[in-house]
C-alpha cells in the first residue's frame, strides 16, 4: 500500500483542509487532508498523485 500511486482530484477546499476524492474509485467517501500537507497551489478540480507519502500536483 506504501508504494502504490493513488490519483485524486481536489473535490472541496474548506479552510485548512482539502477533500479529496479518488479518480478510480469515486464512489468512495471523500478523505480530509491538511491543507499544509498538499502543494500550496492546488484549486477545486486539481489532481494530486500521492506516491510515497507525498501529494504530487499533476
Amino acid at each position: 500500500m506504501l508504494l502504490d500511486k493513488i490519483y485524486y482530484k481536489v473535490e472541496r477546499l474548506d479552510g485548512d483542509y482539502a477533500y479529496l476524492g479518488r479518480e478510480d474509485n469515486p464512489s468512495e467517501e471523500t478523505k480530509c487532508v491538511a491543507r499544509a500537507l498538499l502543494p500550496a497551489e492546488i484549486v477545486e478540480g486539481s489532481r494530486l498523485l500521492y506516491e510515497m507519502m507525498e501529494y504530487t500536483l499533476l
